[in-house]
């Protein structure tokens, strides 16, 4: 089992900074991608950011510039540096944590963060 624990989030003007973090406990492999998604209402969840055990990042178009994604493996955490924010970038925010084992892959969930910009 792997349990994350999230923090951050808020409300915020547009144009303003978010910093989110999330840390990982329990179960960790060495082999491993930990990430943030996100679900607005009416929506389905969608990639926001990755980043794997070995540093490599992917984004989605949307915050591509804008969002800045970071992990410290001995730590296991990773955070989420958000800047430029839109309205449309508001939604509830899960940390994700990617599992890599021998012939199978298993993802584990945080609780979710709300995310709110004004405009």
């Amino acid at each position: 089992q792997v349990q994350l624990v999230e923090s951050g989030g808020g409300l915020v003007q547009a144009g303003g900074s978010l910093r989110l973090s999330c840390a990982a406990s329990g179960n960790i492999f060495s082999i491993n991608a930990m990430g943030w998604y996100r679900q607005a209402p009416g929506k389905q969840r969608e990639l926001v950011a990755t980043i794997t055990s070995g540093g490599s990042t992917n984004y989605a178009d949307s915050v591509k510039g804008r969002f800045t994604i970071s992990r410290e493996n001995f730590k296991n955490t990773v955070a989420l540096q958000m800047n430029s924010l839109k309205p449309e970038d508001t939604a509830v925010y899960y940390c994700n944590y990617h599992k890599i084992g021998l012939g199978y892959e298993y993802d584990y969930w945080g609780q979710g963060t709300q995310v709110t910009v004004s405009s």
